[in-house]
């Protein structure tokens, strides 16, 4: 077990969609068009249903879902990593790529249910959300959470984001929370839908 553990906290009746979470990872990594270190999901489902008299019934819904690392208790990342380059630092519970260690076999992204670790093809690494770890050792926030124009993000240490904001973990199109112990907890609004509902779908997947 770390030291401590950091998390992040992401409250889906915040946030509208605008991507500056993902704008501002994205910019820190300086990756490859095609790698996105955090991605902004855009879930819908419902329909309009006709009833008699002409009337019309509206059940659709939408609401977004912010996704990084989540730097999870049990990372099957680091289990599947054939050289250890990913790995999990003891002293605050980040999970970081040691890319002189990376050979690029993709192994930690197949294994993620997050899709968090992505290949960066230019470079020939895999690249992930690394909770901006140099920035937080001088007590400053993430980008991500820093540049959210809604404050739908939030960070700390995870048994502090417990004890504010609850323990809900499970909410689709997230996996569910017993795969991997992910250090993120999720504020719910009254159309958010619980992990594998098939309710909905993701529609903005060329996004992300």
């Amino acid at each position: 077990m770390p030291d401590k553990q950091y998390g992040f906290y992401f409250d889906t009746k915040k946030c509208n969609g605008c991507k500056a979470c993902h704008i501002a990872c994205k910019d820190k990594f300086d990756a490859a068009l095609d790698v996105k270190p955090r991605r902004v999901y855009e879930y819908c489902g419902g329909k309009f249903t006709e009833g008699e008299n002409n009337t019309v019934t509206c059940d659709v819904f939408t609401y977004y879902m912010s996704v990084g690392c989540n730097h999870c208790s049990e990372p099957v990342c680091t289990k599947a990593c054939p050289t250890g380059a990913m790995n999990k630092r003891s002293s605050d519970g980040f999970v970081l790529v040691e890319e002189s260690l990376c050979i690029g076999c993709g192994s930690c992204a197949r294994a993620c249910p997050y899709d968090a670790p992505q290949l960066d093809n230019e470079r020939k690494v895999m690249v992930k959300c690394d909770g901006c770890y140099e920035r937080v050792a001088e007590g400053l926030l993430p980008l991500c959470v820093q540049g959210c124009t809604q404050r739908a993000l939030d960070f700390g240490l995870i048994e502090d984001l417990k004890q504010k904001y609850g323990t809900e973990q499970d909410i689709a199109p997230l996996p569910p929370s017993n795969i991997t112990s992910p250090n993120i907890i999720i504020g719910t609004s009254d159309v958010t839908r619980p992990s594998e509902s098939i309710d909905g779908a993701i529609t903005n997947p060329t996004e992300v």
